[in-house]
């Protein structure tokens, strides 16, 4: 059994005023070469933006980029035509493809937005660019694995490139859950808020850790949490 945390703290930093971004992954700036991501998994940035500011257009390629939304509300703009706003609860697939640009700003003059910005490689290239948005509430993750994205799209869940399963969770203090991982796949937790225990390793807001070579991961909330998991190939 390997359970590798990525404590909190540990992460780079990067502030500019109107960002705070925490990377669990090397980006931008930030380079750790033992920390280039996880399997497909390249990018996690907590990322708080203050009112009325944010990304200006810029482009990327050939990345599946997931907004997961914690606080506040981010209006969102792309060359595919798309403009949206996405609150909590709301996540967002953006499937960059042969290319796309997009600018991403917070929606409030007086609310901070706070999210985790994701980034997972696929496995193809050059596909036309696409985007998804999808609410998944509260209840659908009280207490349970509630699946975000997936390959194929499978009951109306986001659908990405890659072999890949996203799932997010609400837990009650006390509460448990349990996910089984197939031979030869690995999963990486990311805590959104609280703290739980991951087969007995004790993990706080803020901490990631990559998971691999056990059968079972078995989640429990020391406090009311919320956290990412990615079953990854």
């Amino acid at each position: 059994m390997t359970i590798t945390v990525r404590p909190s703290e540990a992460r780079g930093h990067a502030e500019h005023g109107w960002l705070d971004s925490r990377h669990s992954f090397s980006f931008a700036h930030y380079y750790d070469p033992r920390y280039m991501g996880f399997r497909a998994l390249r990018v996690i940035n907590e990322d708080v933006i203050q009112p009325a500011t944010g990304f200006g257009t810029h482009g990327h390629r050939d990345m599946e980029i997931l907004t997961y939304i914690v606080e506040g509300a981010l209006e969102h703009q792309d060359s595919t035509g798309e403009r949206s706003q996405i609150r909590r609860g709301e996540v967002q697939r953006m499937s960059a493809g042969s290319g796309i640009r997009h600018s991403e700003f917070n929606a409030s003059d007086q609310q901070l937005v706070k999210l985790l910005q994701i980034w997972l490689l696929p496995d193809s290239e050059g596909f036309s660019p696409s985007y998804q948005q999808k609410l998944f509430d509260a209840a659908e993750k009280r207490n349970r694995l509630c699946l975000l994205a997936a390959r194929d799209g499978a009951d109306g869940v986001l659908s990405i490139h890659q072999d890949a399963l996203v799932y997010a969770s609400l837990l009650d203090a006390g509460a448990s859950v349990e996910h089984r991982l197939r031979p030869g796949r690995g999963a990486w937790l990311q805590v959104v808020d609280g703290a739980v225990s991951v087969n007995g390793q004790d993990l706080k807001a803020g901490d990631g850790a990559a998971i691999e070579e056990v059968p079972a991961i078995a989640i429990a909330a020391q406090t009311a949490s919320e956290f990412l998991l990615f079953d990854l190939a």
